[in-house]
């Protein structure tokens, strides 16, 4: 029997049990996928110590994003065949599926056929980190060439995609890190500048790269009291978008910056997008092209085996990351 990552209760990463599982076929509108290579995520994080928007039901299954080749297909499943090389969006709330473990079900409107120059590992790395950026930079806020993004958490997966997509849209990438212990990196990832918010004033320095006309857009998974300063940094009409909720603590809005400047602060999550067909097959598309030219690829920061999955959620945990954590199966 494939082996499948569960959990009986929330808690620590201790939880986590790689278990043998009789896995289902797949149903109408499902294809079930051998995996080589998965994704880790915060959200699995959150999912496992019950603090995320669905609760586990005991034994859990969980796991956003996998990339493998195709086991079988559900009836009625058009447009795959045996054997294909295929990945996963997420496009379903964590308790329908899960996606960690060596053979899986998917449902067949989220898997891609992704290009073949990437490994299993960046395969695996996309799709939650691009469609969440590109959402929100592309899908809703339309940058421009030469305008300012301000990104924060920058060193995240999410974060480091949303400066390549900010670059091939010609904008302008400014990191957001607490520290400038990972400056070089942020740069050598892409970042035009880096801001250590714990270390400069984040308003002034937004101001000096922007000649006072201030950024366009914010994107934030932290929240909290750092918010206030954020919006001072926007400009006229400027889109400030809380995609996480690292910090849970009510958000700070200064009053005469969000009228004076007409801002518009909003909640986003992926799966506005992934949800939505429409809006679905673009991000793709967008996507898929930016991969096969290389203006977008994926940033590995660490591979774990499967049985090393309790290893590689504490390493998540640790922060200490820039790119994206894969376990291979």
């Amino acid at each position: 029997m494939p082996r499948v990552v569960r959990f009986h209760e929330t808690g620590g990463p201790e939880v986590l049990k790689v278990e043998d599982v009789q896995v289902s076929a797949p149903k109408a509108g499902e294809v079930q996928i051998r995996v080589k290579a998965m994704g880790l995520n915060r959200a699995e994080v959150m999912f496992r110590t019950g603090q995320y928007v669905t609760e586990p039901q005991f034994p859990a299954t969980l796991g956003y994003e996998a990339a493998g080749t195709v086991e079988a297909l559900g009836p009625d499943v058009e447009g795959f065949s045996i054997g294909d090389a295929v990945s996963v969006v997420p496009c379903f709330l964590l308790g329908e599926y899960g996606l960690h473990g060596e053979v899986v079900n998917a449902p067949a409107f989220g898997v891609v056929k992704h290009p073949a120059n990437l490994s299993w590992e960046e395969a695996a790395a996309t799709w939650m980190m691009f469609v969440t950026a590109y959402g929100a930079l592309v899908d809703i806020a339309n940058v421009q060439a030469g305008q300012t993004v301000l990104i924060r958490a920058a060193s995240s997966s999410v974060g480091l995609a949303a400066i390549l997509i900010t670059n091939a849209l010609g904008a302008v990438p400014v990191a957001l890190t607490r520290r400038s212990n990972k400056r070089d990196e942020l740069l050598k990832h892409g970042a035009a500048h880096v801001i250590a918010t714990e270390e400069q004033d984040l308003v002034a320095e937004v101001e000096r790269i922007t000649d006072g006309k201030g950024a366009h857009v914010a994107f934030d998974p932290v929240g909290g009291s750092e918010v206030a300063k954020i919006l001072e940094a926007l400009g006229y009409l400027g889109i400030f978008f809380q995609y996480g909720a690292l910090d849970t603590t009510p958000l700070s809005v200064p009053v005469m910056p969000l009228l004076g400047k007409d801002l518009t602060v909003r909640g986003y999550q992926l799966f506005e997008i992934t949800m939505d067909p429409v809006r679905l097959e673009k991000a793709k598309d967008f996507i898929v092209r930016g991969l096969a030219l290389g203006a977008l690829k994926p940033v590995v920061a660490r591979t774990f085996k499967l049985d090393e999955i309790v290893e590689a959620h504490r390493f998540m945990e640790s922060n200490e990351q820039v790119g994206k954590i894969v376990v291979t199966a």
